[in-house]
């Protein structure tokens, strides 16, 4: 006895199988074509209809002492690097609303915040007391906080 399928069970078998692989192409093709596409339900993102919040700061301006003619313009450029990264620090809020678990905001935002933030209140301490006296207890204004 042969162990070849009859004739009529090789059809029915290639038959079913050819089928079977235009389904599967065409659903691949499909899924393809509708990726990253958005339902037009009228309902905005439902992740960003709460708003993501805004991060504040200290004000470092208002704790400085008497700034030297000679350290004015590093202070001055220092500050403004203060309130950009403030700003990137929101984008980066806006821009990964959803993402990470219940620590992302404090781990990948407000931490790495406040480490550049200590380092730029430094550098704008360092500058003070290369003239006058070095002023103190500046990075406490490094931390931020997130508002709602």
């Amino acid at each position: 006895m042969s162990r070849a399928l009859p004739k009529y069970n090789k059809r029915r078998v290639t038959f079913i199988g050819g089928a079977a692989a235009v389904a599967l192409s065409g659903t691949v093709i499909a899924g393809f074509a509708l990726a990253g596409e958005t339902p037009d339900s009228g309902a905005a993102n439902a992740r960003t209809l709460a708003g993501p919040g805004t991060i504040s700061c200290p004000d470092v301006t208002g704790r400085l002492p008497a700034v030297p003619a000679s350290a004015k313009a590093e202070v001055d450029s220092n500050l403004a690097q203060l309130n950009t990264q403030i700003q990137e620090a929101n984008k980066r809020l806006v821009d990964t609303v959803g993402q990470g678990g219940p620590n992302f905001v404090q781990n990948a935002i407000l931490g790495p915040l406040e480490d550049k933030r200590i380092s730029t209140v430094n550098r704008i301490a360092t500058a003070i007391g290369r003239t006058a006296e070095k002023p103190a207890g500046l990075d406490s204004l490094a931390a931020c906080t997130l508002s709602k």
